[in-house]
């Protein structure tokens, strides 16, 4: 995902694992245990591209069902 910020493009784009026509933004990981920082990162891709729906998946979870977050955004980014 390409960084724009004030029209200029910067060359440290962020690299998130779905996104799904732009209304959803799927992040996936296999960690132990998620941690805020997870949620922080898709809470960042989600103002960044101006949505305000994603799912935080962890396949490392005993069960997945325990491994799957769901983030709104409650105010929706201006476009």
């Amino acid at each position: 995902m390409p960084l724009v910020y004030k029209g200029v493009r910067l060359d440290c784009g962020y690299r998130l694992d779905f996104a799904i026509e732009d209304r959803v933004v799927v992040e996936v990981k296999a960690v132990d245990r998620l941690a805020p920082i997870h949620e922080t990162q898709l809470i960042t891709y989600l103002k960044l591209l101006k949505v305000t729906r994603g799912l935080l998946l962890n396949f490392n979870a005993p069960r997945l069902t325990k491994g799957v977050r769901s983030i709104v955004l409650h105010e929706r980014p201006e476009r």
